[in-house]
Formats: structure tokens, sequence, C-alpha cells
């Protein structure tokens, strides 16, 4: 016989950083809250973010810059609580930041003090708090959960699932939320690694060879592109350019690579007039790495003097390396995946409060729902709204 847990006014499954704001909004609310998570300690995935100091949120984070199959879908929540709210936060907690690049922000120390600083205030509404809980099953009746925690079971008439995307599966990640919605009628879009490496295939071993090189690229996939660095591996191509691009990428689709993204047309021919006795690789590597500009110059003019190629083959040249075009044979999988394209469809949620439209008090917020931000700060952003946006309306 299972001994009933205290009823609670809502039950959070996952204690990452969607379910821990969830539960310190509705509990600072009044709300009886019992949190879950089948790990060790809570925040794992903030933790080892960026580079163990947490890039926690993106001044720019505007719902455009979210891919879901709704691209309006992220705009409520995100224009409800914005990135100076949780700065203001942040600063409450006299946590050191500072802004690296593009927008992002970083903890001056360890990424640990924003899980601190969230669990502190999920004590203040003194939330009850479970680690190292494994989930069984989970039934709706009469208007209320009930969740089996081992040998316990709880009930309450709210859900929040918190449970994140798939991936990287060592941290815990799993298919729970993506189940437990189909479970309850719940559409799924197919989720997708997002945030990840590009593999490439045998036919370009002469860049797979560049492992270790970076340079600054603008890398598109149809209309999309980013300016930033691209980092060649030992199996494809990584950096966050390529990261980015990776979320609007599908298996078959080329990307375009400008390695040269501050130079204007006509250069090349240009640089024939002043110096028509270089070759190529030689005014490459005036701007690129050696490494990368001989690879690139043996593909296009390996030897010749400029001088000595004609205007139309420089013309194609310089067009190349304004778009050289690769085909990625796949991506690096969930395992290297920073976050989850795809999730929950939000046709089945609410925008405003993220609960289900058919499942009275069934909540799904963070990564599980099909909601994906660029790289930088932006997935971080969307689990403090959703999460708040939630934690509001149990």
């Amino acid at each position: 016989m299972k001994k009933p847990l205290n009823n609670y006014d809502a039950i959070i499954l996952g204690a990452g950083g969607a379910g821990l704001m969830c539960a310190a909004i509705a509990a600072q609310r009044g709300k009886r809250i019992l949190l879950v998570d089948h790990g060790a300690e809570p925040g794992r995935k903030i933790i080892i973010s960026g580079g163990g100091r947490c890039n926690f949120t993106n001044i720019e984070a505007r719902a455009e810059r979210f891919l879901s199959a709704n691209r309006h879908f992220a705009k409520s929540a995100l224009g409800r609580y914005r990135p100076q709210d949780f700065i203001a936060l942040v600063d409450a907690y006299n946590i050191a930041w500072h802004e690296k690049e593009l927008g992002q922000l970083f903890c001056d120390g360890s990424a640990r003090q924003i899980v601190a600083m969230l669990v502190a205030e999920c004590e203040k509404g003194e939330v009850t708090l479970k680690l190292g809980q494994e989930v069984g099953d989970i039934t709706f009746a009469d208007n209320s959960f009930s969740v089996d925690l081992g040998d316990h079971t709880a009930f309450s008439p709210a859900l929040v699932v918190a449970t994140g995307g798939a991936s990287i599966p060592k941290m815990g990640a799993t298919d729970f939320a993506y189940r437990l919605a189909r479970q309850f009628g719940l559409k799924v879009v197919e989720p997708r690694p997002a945030l990840v490496p590009l593999k490439l295939g045998p036919d370009e071993t002469l860049f797979t060879s560049l492992s270790g090189v970076s340079t600054d690229t603008i890398v598109s996939c149809g209309k999309v592109k980013f300016h930033n660095a691209t980092l060649f591996t030992h199996r494809g191509m990584s950096g966050p350019a390529i990261l980015q691009i990776s979320s609007y990428w599908r298996k078959g689709d080329q990307i375009g690579v400008n390695f040269l993204p501050d130079k204007k047309p006509g250069w090349l021919l240009q640089t024939k007039n002043l110096t028509p006795k270089a070759s190529l690789q030689t005014v490459l590597a005036a701007d690129l790495p050696v490494r990368l500009a001989t690879a690139l110059a043996e593909r296009i003019n390996p030897v010749a003097e400029l001088g000595n190629t004609p205007d139309k083959k420089l013309k194609a040249a310089e067009h190349r390396l304004a778009d050289w075009r690769f085909t990625p044979t796949g991506s690096e999988g969930f395992a290297k995946a920073e976050v989850t394209v795809g999730g929950v469809s939000t046709a089945d949620l609410s925008s405003q409060t993220l609960a289900a439209k058919r499942i009275p008090g069934l909540y799904f917020i963070g990564e599980a729902v099909d909601v994906t931000g660029w790289l930088g700060g932006y997935n971080f952003q969307w689990a403090w709204a959703s999460g708040w946006a939630a934690g509001q309306a149990i």
C-alpha cells in the first residue's frame, strides 16, 4: 500500500531552470508546491552551461529569435518576463555578471550562483523539494493528478512538466515530457538536435583535416544567416555560426559559408592588379589561418599566380569563397546538442499560461515545449519566462 503524500496546489516535475522558476513564483504566491527531480541535485544543465559561468540570459531575447511551429507563441511569456526582470533578480543576490558579446550575459563567478539563487527563491516560498526521485505512473481523475513517487503517491489539481528536451542524455535528459504529452492526447512536434555540431562526409576530408582551425564567417541555410566563428573539427564543423545554423538545418540541406565576410565584391580582381605575382594561397593567408587558406586554394587555384589567372576564373573563385557549399551528412546528435528543436506542440497549449487547452491543470514549460532559442542565453530566458507564466497561473 503506497503512502499518500500531502496534497499540493501543484506538482512540478523537473528541477531545472524552468521548474525552479515556476516553483519559486507559485510558492511565493502562497501555493503549496512539490518540486520533484530524478537527479541528485537541482539545475544540472545550469551548472555546466557557459563553461561553468552560465549564459543566463540575452538582452536581445525577442520572440523572432526563437524557432517554433507557431512563431508568435513565445511573445506573451517573453514579453511579460523580460531579460531585465531576471537581471534584477540576479542583482538582488549580488551576483556579479558581464556581457560577453551579442547581448550574452554571464556570471563573473560560477553558474552555481544562479542555481543557489533559484533554490533560495524556492525556499522563500517553502517549496517541498524531492531529489533523486523516480516518477512512476501519472493519472488524472476527478480534476486531480496522482503521481507515483516510489512508495508514495502525491496528489494535486495541477501538474507542471518541466523535464526538458532530449538533448544531453548524459545529464539525465529523456523523452519523458513527450511520452506524458502523448498520454494525455497532446501532439508532439518531432524533436531534433539543435545548437549542435554538423558532420561532413568523406568527400570533404580536406576540411576535416583542419581540426582545431577557427575563422570568422557568415553561415547560411536557405534565407537564414549567422555571422560568427566557424570551427573545423575532426568530424566536421562547429563553432557559434554552425551551432546557430544547425537549428534550421535539415538532413539533405546545403549550408553556405562565406569565408571572407568583410570583403567587398571585386576584391580579388583588385588584388590581382596590385599584386599580380601573388598566389591565391598567399592572398588568402593574409586574412585566414594558413592551413585553411591552403585548403581553400588547393580546391580553387593551387599554383597559378593571380596575374596569370583569367578574370573569369577569379570572379568564380571570389563567388565560391563567399558562398562555399557544404552538404553535412548529419549532426552530432542529442549527445552533443545544447537544446532540442520541437517538443510539445504549441497548438495544444495556452501562450498566456502554458496550460494544456484540453486537460485542466496540466502545464508544459521550458525546453519540453516546441520553442527553441538562438545560441547565447535565449533558451534560459525562455525557461525563466515560461516558468514565470505558469507559476503565475497555477
